[in-house]
């Protein structure tokens, strides 16, 4: 494992985390702008990246290509690893100063691949990435969730209702595992309309942050 601040990681690496139509990735845009229009640098990204291990899991999420779902495990972990470490990864960002904010990160793998391969393989190949500084997981419906994604031109592997109910289940169980491991995991209610979401979303950040909340 690469050498890396753990302090800055703590201080400026913040995960949006839930199941597929939970709006993190709507949210995480709202967040990044409100924050840059604060001054703050910050830095957008998600898994899978759009890196060549990112695009091949995308390939496999969309139904392209069929693999085992260990392979797809192990796929995520390298994945992740790249994201961390790799040139212009999260680690340099936030060392330079930048507030990374990523929608998902390792609690995705526990929650998805814990479902299709077992938690053991995922736990293992994930074991040793840094917790973020601020975890925001999104609860919601399942049944809500997929009335949104129903919305969407394409749908992945993973999304059908039985599916992401489990997911769901998952998500809250993993999450339970990590914060009993020190990490710092807020849950947000988000079956609310987008600009509720929002409200305790930039609480939850700017209470994280230090920031004033008036402004």
């Amino acid at each position: 494992m690469p050498s890396y601040n753990t302090d800055e990681l703590k201080k400026r690496f913040i995960v949006i985390e839930g199941i597929d139509g939970a709006g993190t990735t709507t949210q995480m845009k709202i967040l990044a702008e409100n924050l840059r229009a604060r001054g703050y640098r910050c830095v957008t990204t998600a898994e899978p990246t759009l890196g060549p291990i990112g695009k091949l899991i995308r390939s496999i999420l969309s139904g392209e290509r069929c693999v085992a779902p260990s392979t797809v495990a192990y796929l995520f972990a390298s994945d992740r690893n790249e994201h961390l470490f790799g040139s212009n990864g999260i680690v340099e960002q936030v060392e330079s100063g930048s507030i990374v904010i990523s929608d998902r990160y390792a609690l995705s793998s526990l929650a998805y691949q814990g479902l299709t391969c077992g938690e053991e393989l995922p736990l293992r190949l994930n074991g040793s990435f840094p917790a973020p500084g601020l975890t925001l997981l999104f609860d919601i419906d399942p049944e809500i969730a997929i009335a949104r994604i129903k919305r969407r031109p394409q749908k992945e592997i993973y999304e059908t209702l039985e599916f992401q109910k489990h997911v769901s289940n998952m998500y809250r169980t993993m999450a339970d595992k990590l914060q009993s491991q020190g990490w710092n995991i807020v849950h947000i209610e988000a079956n609310a309309d987008i600009d509720t979401v929002r409200r305790e979303v930039f609480l939850k950040v700017f209470g994280f942050l230090g920031a004033d909340t008036t402004r």
